[in-house]
């Protein structure tokens, strides 16, 4: 069957090891030095090892796969006991694959262990709203954890925000749709920004956008292997004088960056490159 799974490029890769212990499923090794994909059939497609790499090296594909089993999965992990066992699951549920942490738990029961109890820290208790500090629902993932960042109460509107003007300079701006020949492309300082982030961060327009032209994407419901050609033209044909990431601080998030790096070296261009990170609460992190 043709499905997601992840695909690493061996001359990038630089033998961290940090998507091993990023991915739940056991999917990945350390073999002579380079991460490897040990079975396609452990391999759930998610993309939590993505935002793990340091250096890039690791992208989703489309491609014939041997379909994803849950209990090959935990075969693998039952051994490595009850927390790992947890946080897999946990990483399912938060990606929407109920199928498969329904069927993870028969597996436990059938297997002898004690499902009630990985099922309660699986699934969790339902969580109050409203509170100052941000509450979540479960773990796994951070891209698709819930949290509730409401203030108790509500804070004044600052004068600033409420007269300052837009300083978006084009249309469109999602990266699929803005043509590769766009004539505000050539020359521009460009920003590229996850699509999350100019809702969490409150003053993008002033600290980012001002002066530059903007493309937007999501990495995690996006192909960034699209995403990676498309900008490889814009670079390539553009004279773009500058490039900027803007990114949040979620792993997944972490496969724009990837693209646009990958871009730059494919173009064979030289282009100023920065990157900012925003947290979940939309402050801007120091640089890592």
């Amino acid at each position: 069957m043709v499905r997601t799974v992840i695909q690493i490029d061996e001359t990038l890769c630089n033998g961290c090891g940090q998507c091993v212990t990023g991915c739940h499923e056991g999917a990945l090794q350390l073999i002579d030095g380079k991460a490897r994909l040990i079975g396609d059939n452990l391999c759930d497609g998610l993309g939590a090892c993505i935002g793990e790499c340091p250096v890039g090296a690791i992208e989703f594909v489309q491609r014939e796969a041997t379909p994803y089993s849950e209990r090959e999965v935990l075969d693998r992990i039952m051994p490595l006991g009850e927390n790992t066992v947890v946080a897999h699951l946990k990483h399912l549920k938060d990606h929407g694959q109920k199928d498969f942490v329904h069927e993870g738990f028969a597996i436990l029961t059938e297997k002898g262990w004690d499902a009630a109890a990985v099922r309660a820290k699986v699934l969790g208790s339902p969580s109050s709203t409203g509170a100052s500090t941000p509450t979540g629902h479960g773990g796994g993932c951070p891209g698709s954890r819930v949290m509730d960042f409401t203030p108790r109460t509500e804070a004044p509107r600052p004068a600033a925000i409420a007269q300052a003007a837009s300083q978006l300079r084009q249309w469109p701006v999602q990266l699929k749709l803005v043509p590769t020949s766009a004539p505000y492309l050539q020359g521009c300082d460009l920003l590229v920004a996850a699509d999350c982030v100019p809702f969490a961060h409150a003053s993008f327009h002033q600290d980012f956008l001002r002066g530059r032209v903007l493309l937007i994407g999501c990495p995690k419901l996006d192909d960034t292997a699209y995403y990676a050609e498309k900008l490889t033209q814009i670079f390539a044909t553009n004279s773009i004088r500058s490039v900027t990431v803007v990114r949040m601080e979620v792993p997944c998030c972490g496969g724009i960056t990837q693209a646009v790096k990958t871009a730059i070296v494919a173009s064979g261009q030289v282009v100023p490159y920065a990157e900012a990170i925003i947290s979940v609460e939309g402050k801007l992190l120091p640089p890592r």
